[in-house]
């Protein structure tokens, strides 16, 4: 494990730290390997995750390690491949069986942005800044937006997306981008709130409330309500539910 990520186990939570402090957080392929095996690992341990950034940004963006090939772009093929490992650090957040809390102060820009958008909770200082700045660098930023797609309104992506715009705090809990605004003093005070709700609440249903956001997104309203019902018989009936 490289030092560029810390991962401190705090008995059932697991703290996890994006430390490249002196280039904005920047996440390297490798990292972002890494980070979606340490998301993947966390449930044998933890409760819940709590993911931040070291210095006074969140993420700025994926960090690229040498130039272009001088044979020119990939092929379509071979890009795919090494753009896959972006999609699989997304896939992590998502099929994780325990809550992911993001904690953004700072920028939380491109890849930052779209690792702030798919945690299960984030909690935002009033500081911090939001963009998606791909198309203005002449890049389609499907990937990024496919973290985005199930998390924010289509019109506000839209809007995040062909502006490229800087946006503050505020506009990014009105567009669904994070759950809590509050002031940087009170960051980690609103955090550790947080983290108090989740260590009471029983980890069968914290799982299966994750389960049925994941799922029911994708089912007609009929399937999401049979599938709510069969969860609530299921987990509310369960002996540990009952210690």
């Amino acid at each position: 494990m490289s030092n560029e990520i810390l991962v401190q186990q705090d008995g059932p939570i697991l703290r996890v730290t994006l430390n490249r402090p002196e280039a904005g957080n920047g996440v390297s392929d490798d990292m972002a390997g890494e980070l979606a095996g340490i998301l993947d690992r966390a449930a044998d341990t933890s409760q819940f995750v709590v993911l931040r950034g070291a210095g006074s940004d969140f993420c700025t963006g994926r960090w690229h390690t040498g130039g272009r090939a001088p044979e020119g772009p990939p092929e379509a093929l071979a890009l795919r491949r090494r753009n896959e490992v972006i999609f699989d650090c997304y896939g992590a957040f998502r099929r994780s069986p325990i809550p992911i809390l993001g904690v953004v102060q700072g920028q939380a820009i491109g890849f930052g942005c779209a690792l702030a958008a798919v945690c299960d909770i984030t909690i935002a200082s009033d500081a911090a800044k939001f963009q998606l700045p791909e198309m203005g660098h002449n890049i389609m930023p499907t990937m990024a937006m496919s973290a985005l797609v199930d998390r924010v309104p289509r019109k506000a992506l839209m809007y995040l997306v062909y502006s490229t715009a800087v946006i503050g705090a505020e506009r990014a809990l009105s567009f669904g981008l994070v759950s809590e605004v509050v002031p940087a003093g009170r960051l980690d005070e609103a955090v550790q709130k947080i983290c108090a709700a989740l260590l009471k609440a029983p980890r069968p249903a914290t799982a299966a409330a994750k389960e049925y956001a994941r799922v029911a997104l994708s089912m007609d309203l009929q399937g999401a309500i049979d599938f709510a019902r069969n969860l609530h018989a299921t987990i509310n009936s369960s002996s540990e539910l009952r210690k």
